[in-house]
């Protein structure tokens, strides 16, 4: 019922910038905890940044100072700002969110299907 489109990666210089976002669709949800991952092949799964119902953040120490994540919850979307952009960087970037159908409490993981983001040095 729930689809997690996203959208805004590409191929950058190192040094620039990129925004992701994430955008929930649906009816009759709710959406508490987002963020996003990043895949490389060969490479373990980072997470690298979550933001909760609250607007509290964390960051993975790779982008600390150079990422931000936040939300708009009247779009039911979430986005990461991506400054200063290094090789490193280079991933498949998915969003997940948690997403509940109140009044259950459960709730359940979605996934958006990763978009591109290419460093280039």
């Amino acid at each position: 019922q729930v689809q997690l489109v996203e959208s805004g990666g590409g191929l950058v210089q190192a040094g620039g910038s990129l925004r992701l976002s994430c955008a929930g669709s649906g009816s009759n949800f709710r959406i508490n905890a987002m963020g996003w991952y990043r895949q490389t092949p060969g490479k373990q799964r980072e997470l690298v940044a979550t933001i909760t119902d609250a607007n509290s953040t964390n960051y993975a120490d790779s982008v600390k100072g150079r990422f931000t994540i936040s939300r708009d919850n009247t779009k039911n979307t979430v986005y990461l700002q991506m400054n200063s952009l290094k090789p490193e960087d280079t991933a498949v970037y998915y969003c997940y969110a948690h997403i509940q159908w109140p009044p259950r409490p459960n709730e359940f993981l979605y996934w958006g299907q990763g978009t591109q983001v290419t460093v280039s040095s």
